[in-house]
């Protein structure tokens, strides 16, 4: 197949071109700076991809109709994985690219007349949390998005945003569209690689040096985790299988809790985990002051995705079984995670 993805540059973008690669589909990249793409062809033939197989148009999600100036060839799908993630984002740039990026993805979905996958998040499955933030999801256009924009931070409030309108645009123009939900993501179920930007590298990192003396909440509190290789796997098959259901949520229901979690990652790296606890208000409150988030290299929103809630993933299980896909066992990964990142870290010293 001929697919179009976007944000293919990042940590999940070069894993699923690996995987779509390897498979011997053949993508197109929409990338700000197409003459980057041997940058990421290398980068996939080191992931077990074929570089080759890929191809770069120049595009962008904050620009008019993408910026996109040139005559697409046939697509069978668009995977949409690219957003501007930061911590404290502003809201104009979120809005922009997160929530109109998104629309202008989905509009251009319709006009090629192929199938979307749309890349949201778990926390739209946690009903309790939109509501507390003001959102329903069944009327979202009477939702003050500014009022949710201050509560839950720029980046969580523009991917609420943009997945409760693209699911709009999509009822209303019969679009093929697959959500898939991906809880946070955890490194490769093997190599243990690790995104930097995710949170739970920041918590191996404050482990590890000292900087987490509390677990964060309860001993039922826990983050939601999912391994990047079992998410490619998953957003593939959403892609090119002809029966997927409308959302997908791809969350490992046996990852353990923050206390366990952070016993497995101390037990990797030879470092002593906490075992008291502090309140998630109480954390809360002391990262609203300022230059205490750099200090402890955690920041309020990050806080949201630490919870207590259970989901059901019974329809995405069946999926995956009738997909003939297994999840890798989450333990094992965080702890390839924790190695990951020790040996990183020795690397960074050594050079």
């Amino acid at each position: 197949m001929n697919l179009l993805i976007t944000g293919a540059t990042g940590f999940i973008g070069r894993h699923l071109c690996a995987h779509l690669t390897a498979q011997h589909h053949t993508v197109v990249a929409l990338m700000r700076r197409p003459h980057e793409l041997p940058n990421l062809q290398a980068s996939v033939y080191s992931l077990g991809g074929r570089g080759t197989l890929i191809k770069a148009i120049s595009g962008d999600l904050a620009k008019p109709k993408l910026g996109i100036t040139e005559s697409l060839a046939e697509v069978d799908a668009i995977i949409h994985l690219g957003a501007r993630f930061a911590w404290q984002l502003e809201y104009e740039s979120a809005y922009t690219t997160n929530v109109e990026g998104s629309l202008a993805i989905a509009e251009l979905a319709r006009e090629l007349g192929c199938r979307l996958v749309f890349i949201s998040g778990f926390m739209l499955e946690n009903l309790q949390h939109l509501n507390q933030l003001g959102i329903n999801p069944a009327q979202p256009e009477r939702t003050n998005w500014r009022k949710v924009y201050r509560h839950a931070g720029a980046y969580e409030a523009s991917k609420l945003e943009a997945a409760l309108k693209v699911r709009s645009f999509a009822a209303k123009t019969a679009l093929d569209m697959v959500e898939v939900q991906p809880a946070t993501v955890a490194g490769h179920s093997h190599t243990g690689e690790l995104d930097a930007a995710q949170p739970l590298f920041q918590l191996i990192d404050n482990l590890s040096r000292g900087r987490l003396a509390l677990v964060p909440g309860t001993s039922e509190h826990w983050l939601p985790l999912t391994t990047v290789d079992h998410l490619v796997a998953l957003i593939t098959a959403a892609a090119i299988a002809k029966n997927v259901p409308e959302r997908l949520l791809c969350l490992d229901s046996d990852t353990p809790t923050l206390q366990q979690m952070l016993a497995l990652v101390g037990g990797s790296i030879g470092v002593k985990p906490p075992r008291r606890y502090v309140p998630i208000p109480v954390l809360r409150a002391l990262l609203s002051i300022p230059g205490i988030p750099k200090l402890m290299n955690t920041y309020p929103e990050a806080l949201n995705f630490i919870q207590t809630k259970r989901f059901d993933t019974s329809i995405t299980d069946q999926f995956l079984e009738h997909q003939e896909l297994l999840r890798p066992e989450i333990g094992l990964a965080i702890e390839a995670s924790a190695r990951w990142y020790q040996q990183s870290a020795l690397d960074k010293r050594r050079a």
